[in-house]
């Protein structure tokens, strides 16, 4: 069970301001001034960054980060599939790279996160400005929250900086008012420095602080902003990587159910109780029993019924399917094949019996497929306007639970709705340090590399399989590393920076998609914020 403290007042916050409503200015976002009267408006002030960030880190139905991070990539897309899904070109222009300034989704992207630095700011000046006894909490108290506030404004930052690199830094509510842009060099060194900062001065990860920016969650971005220094500032900082990594990994972050350390499987960091999970380091911790605060990445994944095959109550825009080929690049035996995909004939969770199509294989069988073409016309043609209903392997890591027993005899589960999205876990941080370390070494891996990636990836396989799949350090190329980083973490948001790191992302084809400009490397500094602010200058190749 979620700490109760944490569920009460995200009810408060969830039910007190919504994330839909952009307002033109995305620097001068903030609460009354008449919200700091006692330790619950506080704690309400603290967290209401946290819920707005449900709507832009995870795949949430809105146009966030998430999407531009991983629908550029050479994993996911979201073709047309008959007459669903053509959305004006937008996902096609994010899977070919000709996305343009007036891009409604980034502007969208880039407005929520902006957002978001306005409820830490604004939090951050009150408590500043505020004296305790009248908030009703301790100095130490007061000291954690600005710390913890500003270390979640970084994160904004990182994740701002990864999208669009030269960025207006503002730590003031509305000031400056029109911000001027900060070379993507410069605010690497300002979230470092933030983070530096206040590391030290908030809580280690604990129960209590389940989805919220702790020290573990300090180190996590510091390991993120290392492992792509080389991109972001020109400078490579390996060594600084493989120790804030080592934090993580030796326990100095703690927890979140005592000390640190991998899970030994690969579902009990995604499903209905992965707020157990001993692995995940930061998350969007979402609440349905208490607070009606549900996880929204069925939109974008789930079919029109996928009710059916999952035993739930919800479905989605059948939506975000794999590229085809790379459910082919899972092993036969790599059991994230078949925990993490869904592939092949649907089956309703509750009878047993088919699950029927509601398009084009209306009075058929549902049969998810690894192609995107028309079959029922039997063409061959495969591209982003040529898919039908069925087209595309699909979305199963994270699971919702089910609320209807299963024909298998499968219990209703009490804690259905109740998944949180990771942001960072340590699996990603035992890959970041062996890439590292292989980088350091010319890129080849070392038996410390082997050992790291095979800790993780045992998993993956039964006791009988492993000996034919463990990796050595002549068969970990960099290559191979590039393609399991994919297969691990695959949906976590992770694929563009990934490709961009390893000089693929503007390089490479995959499917129909064909090699773009490096300029793509950033995406544009979207026009409508450019209208709104001309102290705003636009990234190279979009002039």
């Amino acid at each position: 069970m979620k700490n109760t403290y944490f569920k009460v007042v995200i009810l408060i916050v969830t039910t007190m301001l919504g994330c839909t409503n952009l307002d033109e200015n995305a620097y001068d976002q903030m609460l009354t001034e008449n919200f700091y009267n006692n330790r619950n408006e506080v704690i309400s002030a603290v967290l209401r960054p946290y819920t707005h960030a449900n709507a832009w880190v995870t795949p949430s139905g809105q146009d966030g980060w998430w999407r531009p991070a991983e629908l550029s990539g050479d994993q996911l897309a979201w073709p047309t599939k008959g007459r669903h899904g053509e959305d004006g070109g937008k996902w096609k222009r994010l899977h070919y790279h000709t996305w343009t300034v007036d891009e409604g989704g980034l502007n969208n992207a880039w407005s929520l996160m902006y957002w978001g630095m306005g409820l830490c700011n604004d939090p951050i000046e009150n408590l500043e400005a505020r004296d305790v006894d009248k908030m009703g909490i301790t100095e130490e108290e007061k000291a954690a929250f600005i710390a913890e506030l500003k270390l979640l404004r970084a994160f904004h930052y990182l994740k701002l900086m990864d999208l669009f690199g030269n960025i207006p830094i503002v730590t003031q509510v509305g000031e400056p008012a029109q911000p001027e842009t900060v070379p993507r060099a410069e605010v690497f060194n300002f979230i470092e420095s933030e983070i530096l900062e206040n590391i030290e001065s908030v809580p280690v990860l604990s129960r209590p602080m389940l989805g919220r920016m702790s020290k573990a969650g300090a180190y996590a971005m510091l390991v993120e902003l290392y492992l792509n220094a080389e991109v972001w500032t020109g400078t490579a900082r390996w060594d600084d990587c493989i120790a804030a990594a080592d934090q993580l990994i030796n326990g100095a972050g703690g927890g979140q159910n005592g000390a640190m350390a991998l899970d030994p499987d690969i579902v009990s960091q995604f499903n209905s109780t992965n707020d157990q999970s001993k692995e995940v380091i930061f998350s969007i911790a979402y609440d349905y029993t208490t607070a009606n605060f549900e996880p929204r990445f069925p939109l974008e994944f789930y079919h029109f019924i996928q009710r059916e095959i999952y035993g739930g109550g919800r479905n989605g825009n059948n939506g975000i399917v794999l590229v085809p080929g790379v459910y082919g690049s899972f092993s036969a035996d790599d059991l994230r094949k078949t925990e993490w995909l869904l592939e092949g004939d649907m089956v309703n969770f509750e009878t047993g019996e088919p699950v029927i199509g509601t398009e084009e294989y209306r009075e058929r069988p549902l049969v998810f497929v690894d192609n995107i073409r028309r079959n029922r016309a039997n063409s061959t043609v495969s591209n982003m306007s040529e898919g039908e209903e069925n087209s595309g392997i699909r979305f199963n890591k994270y699971k919702l639970g089910n609320q209807v027993r299963g024909f298998d005899g499968t219990p209703e589960d009490p804690n259905y709705n109740n998944t949180d999205w990771n942001i960072y876990r340590l699996t990603w941080v035992y890959f970041a340090k062996a890439e590292a370390i292989m980088r350091k070494n010319g890129g080849t891996a070392t038996q410390e590399v082997v050992e790291l990636i095979n800790e993780c990836r045992k998993r993956a396989f039964s006791e009988e399989d492993w000996t034919t799949n463990a990796y050595t350090v002549a068969t970990l190329t960099m290559d191979e590393f590039l393609a399991e980083r994919g297969r691990e973490f695959i949906f976590e948001g992770f694929r563009r920076n990934d490709l961009i790191r390893f000089g693929k992302f503007t390089t490479e084809e995959w499917w129909d998609h064909t090699p773009s400009d490096p300029s793509k490397e950033l995406f544009p500094i979207p026009q409508r914020q450019r209208d709104l602010n001309p102290n705003l200058a636009q990234n190279p190749g979009y002039n």
